[in-house]
């Protein structure tokens, strides 16, 4: 069973784009305003305090930005308190930030490029045999087709409100993450839009809940400029 899980877990979230199939249970960016920065907390494991504080750093208008709680390996390793849901994506995306690992937390916020708006559609199918169809669909600008190649970043992160295990502050705490890149692509007639389309499936940790698990998405240009961000919620 877990040489075709993947597969059909991608089979389950291509049902999912199916009109009226699975329409109960749609996780999807769609009707969701469009995020103006992606606002990232780097929290180091061996910090339990940094969890609980009531001060945790947060965008001013949340509804406005996508948040991601990125739980870095300390040094303690396995005795870390935070150890369960530290990953070691978090270990890359600080490398890619250019950012040491955080004595106790840090803060990256990057705001997206307005000049030229781009679209950003994520979902995610059901969960089946610990896995979870994830999709990412980009549509740029026409005045910004040029600017690729771009790179895109999916994360699937899980939803934790404020109290659970003690946080001060609602959370989407980073459990997997998937990294990609396409070239400009190819424009095939006039009538037909220009888009880059990614669709896999992604696994879903031990201990994650898959009722609390949603997407974050953003896409990069080859300036390293965030053109679009986006992410799921469930009907």
């Amino acid at each position: 069973m877990k040489n075709i899980a993947p597969t059909l877990a991608g089979l389950l979230l291509a049902l999912s784009y199916t009109p009226g199939a699975w329409a109960q249970a749609s996780c999807s960016s769609d009707g969701v305003p469009r995020p103006v920065a992606v606002f990232e907390r780097f929290i180091n494991a061996d910090c339990e305090a940094c969890w609980t504080d009531p001060a945790t750093p947060a965008p001013s208008a949340r509804g406005q930005a996508v948040v991601l709680d990125w739980i870095v390996p300390g040094a303690l390793g396995d005795d870390a308190p935070l150890s369960a849901a530290a990953n070691g994506d978090a270990l890359v995306r600080l490398d890619t930030l250019a950012r040491p690992v955080p004595a106790r937390t840090d803060v990256h916020i990057a705001a997206l490029e307005s000049a030229a708006p781009a679209q950003l559609r994520v979902a995610q199918g059901p969960p089946f045999n610990d896995y979870m169809g994830a999709a990412i669909t980009f549509t740029p600008a026409r005045a910004a087709r040029q600017h690729g190649p771009w790179r895109f970043h999916l994360a699937l992160v899980e939803s934790l409100p404020a109290g659970t295990d003690g946080t001060a502050v609602p959370r989407n705490v980073v459990r997997n993450m998937l990294l990609g890149a396409w070239d400009k692509g190819k424009k095939l007639s006039k009538t037909e839009q220009f888009k880059q389309q990614e669709m896999r499936p992604v696994r879903i940790p031990e201990g994650a809940k898959p009722e609390h698990l949603r997407l974050v998405g953003w896409v990069q240009d080859a300036q390293g400029r965030v053109v679009a961000a986006a992410q799921s919620r469930c009907q």
